[in-house]
């Protein structure tokens, strides 16, 4: 604070000073051209009145108080415009003051204009004694930043500005032939992503920085692959949504991840303008404790809901959620609930007493294998377990409830997928009932969650492999926890009774496209072992069923589909194990 009033008093007598001097250098230059002799003592009762009245022009416009940072264009529009209100109020003065100052009326318009470059040029020299102070030391790690357009001048600014940064910018590089001679804060383009090898060896970059706002995956891939074949590391911004929350630092630079490679671009689903539906609502997630219910949990603490309840039958998970959620993993509040969907008599209970007016189901047992081996584990958890929250959900009067499906649902050929089916008809049969917003979510894999394929591909190679593929051309959707959240989140915003809404995932990813790329990140020599596809499992998933309609009628990333309500006491598992068999031997076949 200290240090800000000493820097805002040196501005002022600074620009003091400068009017002073330039209304001295004005009556000078009229002595030179009209030989007449300068009045001295006139001159600098105007020059320290126009000064005064400048600094106190200037204080009310901001000049002085860190309104503007210092040298910017917008301070110096002020400083031309407090310098025109002065000339043009002094000239108006001493034309109207019916007094003998001996003062020339032309002196303030040739003195002004001398102030104003005068001003301007301290702050010129100020801003330059400044920015070089906050360069980086020459010993820090030379980079290339590949872009030289607004995300360019992000990272350059970034960089550049901090004292502290371990790499300093050396060159620019853009594929863009108008931007072959442009200079951004000191930094030139020095060529296009072709010359990246030779401009590496002519500056001695070690660091290759993608400044690009949304680079395609073909672009991360040939820049990240020259940069790994040259011994560059590579680094790129973060996202655009990081970048719209305020200034980034040189840690916010990241390495390229494997997400980025994939080609998935996050979609924009605007959940802030239709989550209002959980503010001041008591809101319950079922699986809190896992990847996407404790995101999930995240996520709706942000919109301020009365009450967010969180259950799981995983205390550690639990309690994980609760530290990233509440700063503390006490396990000791009442937004933590230990217990399972199987157990209808604890549902209940919970749904008496606190009266969740919404509801996230995300518990479920996912992975496909292990429920091929042991389908009855399915039925109690997935079918009998989203059974049994919908039964509290409608004996409570929730008002909305949303129920996590995957696109194994759509036609399914696993008992995973048979299994998330029929809790969909379940929900579906709920939203027909109660006439309620009761639906479903169905997407595909979600990138980075527990027990997912990219931590356990990056858990083999770290051992040294091998890594294990089911077949060279299986394929997959995939989609980011945070994405993920965000359409269940919206989906209580904008689903309509009993449909199931699907998030538009793009384009599938061939998983021996993604292994090779994780061993080329290592840097290791890791085998790939093709194993066959498992019992159960698809060559490529599929997002909608044969008989599904697709509707977008709010968003045209999410499609509706209808599914057929089933109700639950019309279930057995005896005739529901008969009928995966049935459908699995029509499959076969």
């Amino acid at each position: 604070m200290r240090h800000a009033r000493i820097e805002s008093l040196y501005r002022a007598a600074s620009d003091a000073a400068c009017w002073v001097l330039s209304l001295l250098l004005a009556s000078l230059l009229r002595f030179e051209f009209e030989i007449t002799a300068p009045s001295w003592w006139p001159t600098l009762m105007l020059a320290v009145f126009t000064a005064i009245a400048f600094i106190c022009l200037g204080y009310a416009l901001g000049l002085y108080r860190g309104k503007y940072d210092y040298g910017s264009f917008q301070e110096t529009r002020t400083v031309m415009v407090t310098a025109v209100l002065i000339t043009v109020g002094t000239s108006v003065l001493l034309l109207t003051a019916n007094i003998q100052t001996g003062i020339p009326r032309s002196l303030i318009v040739i003195g002004a204009p001398i102030a104003a470059l005068l001003m301007l040029g301290t702050r010129y020299v100020y801003r330059i004694v400044v920015e070089r102070a906050r360069h980086p030391q020459h010993e820090a790690t030379p980079a290339l930043v590949v872009g030289a357009g607004p995300a360019g001048e992000i990272a350059i600014r970034t960089v550049m500005h901090d004292p502290k940064s371990p790499i300093r910018v050396v060159g620019l590089i853009d594929d863009d032939p108008t931007k072959r001679k442009l200079i951004l804060h000191g930094i030139a383009v020095l060529g296009d992503s072709t010359q990246i090898s030779d401009l590496a060896k002519v500056t001695g970059a070690k660091v290759l920085i993608i400044a690009v706002a949304e680079p395609s995956p073909e672009l991360l891939h040939k820049l990240t692959d020259c940069g790994e074949r040259l011994g560059l590391r590579v680094l790129r911004l973060p996202t655009i949504q990081r970048l719209m929350e305020g200034p980034i630092e040189v840690n916010d630079l990241r390495k390229v991840s494997i997400e980025d490679l994939m080609g998935r671009k996050s979609i924009d689903t605007d959940i802030d303008t239709i989550a209002g539906f959980l503010t001041g609502k008591r809101v319950l997630v079922t699986g809190a404790g896992g990847s996407i219910g404790a995101e999930l949990s995240r996520q709706i603490s942000e919109f301020s809901p009365a009450e967010l309840i969180m259950l799981d039958h995983d205390e550690t998970g639990l309690q994980s959620a609760q530290l990233d959620i509440s700063g503390h993993g006490l396990l000791d509040s009442d937004e933590i609930v230990l217990g399972c969907v199987r157990d209808k008599q604890t549902l209940f209970e919970l749904f008496a007493s606190r009266r969740p007016q919404v509801v996230f189901h995300a518990a479920a047992l996912k992975h496909l294998p292990v429920l091929e081996q042991f389908p009855a584990e399915a039925w109690k958890t997935n079918v009998m377990g989203t059974s049994n929250v919908v039964a509290a959900a409608m004996a409570h009067d929730v008002e909305t409830f949303i129920n996590i499906s995957t696109d194994k649902a759509a036609n399914p050929t696993s008992v995973l997928g048979h299994s998330k089916r029929t809790a969909e008809k379940i929900t579906a049969w709920a939203a027909h009932e109660t006439g309620r917003p009761y639906l479903s979510v169905r997407f595909g894999n979600v990138i980075g969650s527990r027990g997912s394929m990219l931590p356990t591909f990056m858990a083999l190679v770290e051992k040294g492999g091998p890594l294990t593929v089911t077949h060279p051309d299986v394929t997959r959707y995939f989609m980011t926890i945070p994405e993920a959240c965000q359409l269940v989140v919206q989906a209580g915003g904008i689903g309509r009774p009993g449909e199931v809404m699907i998030l538009d995932m793009g384009e599938p990813v061939r998983i021996l496209d993604i292994a090779k790329r994780i061993i080329a990140a290592s840097g290791k020599d890791v085998e790939i072992i093709y194993t066959g596809l498992r019992e159960g499992e698809k060559l490529h998933e599929e997002l909608v069923d044969h008989n599904e309609l697709l509707e977008r009628p709010f968003h045209e990333k999410i499609a509706h589909v209808t599914v057929e309500p089933l109700a639950p006491e019309l279930i057995d598992v005896d005739i529901w194990m008969s009928a995966i068999m049935e459908a699995k031997g029509a499959t076969n076949v």
